[in-house]
């Protein structure tokens, strides 16, 4: 495993992933769930150039979609719903009860969809920013609800701004 910080409009983003270059997490400064640092392995900033590249495509020069090479653990429920995170398009969202449907779970199964997705290690590039409450509410974020803000409003053509 190695990790790279990159600068981010919204803060420092790391990077982690395996020595192949597969992506295995996207993290936020102060982000809920964020693992131990102590397992990321070594610092290595020059890692992960072309991910680095398409995130700065996406907050700066209009990049919609990303072609980065993930290797997602967790649960086969957990890659279940962060694969079809990466289906909602960009500019647009989804709800928790919606994507549910989608993968064809019983009624009621929004809140299971809600934990798997506020369990995504990728954030950003698996879009968990896109799913919002059945009103339209923004609702948790593990980077923050101001973050998530932040996202959508840029995905919907606005000036990226934070606090």
């Amino acid at each position: 495993m190695t990790y790279a910080v990159v600068d981010s409009p919204l803060g420092p983003l790391t990077l982690v992933g395996t020595e192949a270059g597969e992506l295995t997490g996207l993290y936020m400064d102060r982000q809920r769930y964020r693992p131990e640092q102590a397992g990321f392995g070594d610092r290595d900033d020059s890692a992960f150039p072309s991910v680095a590249v398409q995130l700065d495509e996406y907050f700066h020069h209009g990049r919609t979609n990303f072609e980065v090479r993930l290797q997602l653990g967790g649960t086969p429920f957990q890659r279940e719903v962060w694969s079809a995170l990466q289906d909602i398009p960009f500019g647009t969202t989804a709800t928790y009860g919606g994507l549910a449907e989608v993968l064809g779970l019983k009624p009621g199964s929004a809140r299971a969809v809600g934990l798997a997705n506020g369990k995504n290690p990728v954030s950003i590039i698996v879009p968990c920013h896109r799913l919002v409450g059945s009103t339209g509410n923004l609702t948790g974020y593990g980077g923050g609800i101001e973050r998530k803000r932040a996202l959508l409003d840029h995905e919907r053509g606005e000036k990226l701004l934070i606090g």
